[in-house]
């Protein structure tokens, strides 16, 4: 009885030891599988033309969700970044700095009385982008407070002046 066991053992081991060898032996044929194709690249952002926003704007600053127009200024562009300015309203006309990174306009300006705060120095930092013949975007209004900086985000859209 002994060694019919041992014989049955063994011949089990022997048959799943052709199976196991067989199913390594088919994987190792099979041809290695294709690498899906890489994602296209996205499309550059379209660099802006300073010499196409040439001219003067009227910018109006509304906050952030309403369409109440806060200040009405002027901005005069140049075909470059240098002599670019900005006119509030009863203030010295300022110059405005800006920079051109792919489709956005980079702006910012010195401190000055705010037009909305009566005393306060304000300076502020944004960003446009040119949407069909207007340019929009977003105006942080840094405020010089008691006890530090307070921040506002205002709205822009700014339309070429004919």
């Amino acid at each position: 009885m002994r060694a019919s066991a041992v014989l049955s053992c063994a011949i089990l081991l022997i048959a799943c030891a052709k199976k196991e060898q067989k199913a390594a032996d088919t994987t190792a044929a099979a041809p290695p599988a294709a690498a899906p194709a890489p994602a296209p690249a996205p499309a550059p952002a379209a660099t802006l033309s300073l010499a196409d926003l040439a001219g003067k704007w009227t910018a109006k600053t509304l906050p952030e969700n309403s369409d109440s127009v806060l200040v009405t200024s002027t901005i005069t562009a140049t075909a470059d970044t240098t002599g670019w300015t900005i006119a509030l309203p009863k203030r010295p006309v300022m110059p405005l700095h800006i920079s051109v990174s792919g489709d956005s306009i980079l702006y910012s300006t010195g401190a000055y009385e705010s037009v909305l705060r009566k005393g306060v120095q304000v300076s502020t930092t944004g960003v446009l982008h040119k949407q069909g013949d207007k340019l929009v975007g977003i105006n942080l209004g840094h405020y010089k407070v008691a006890g530090g900086d307070s921040v506002r985000r205002f709205r822009m859209e700014l339309t070429k002046q004919p």
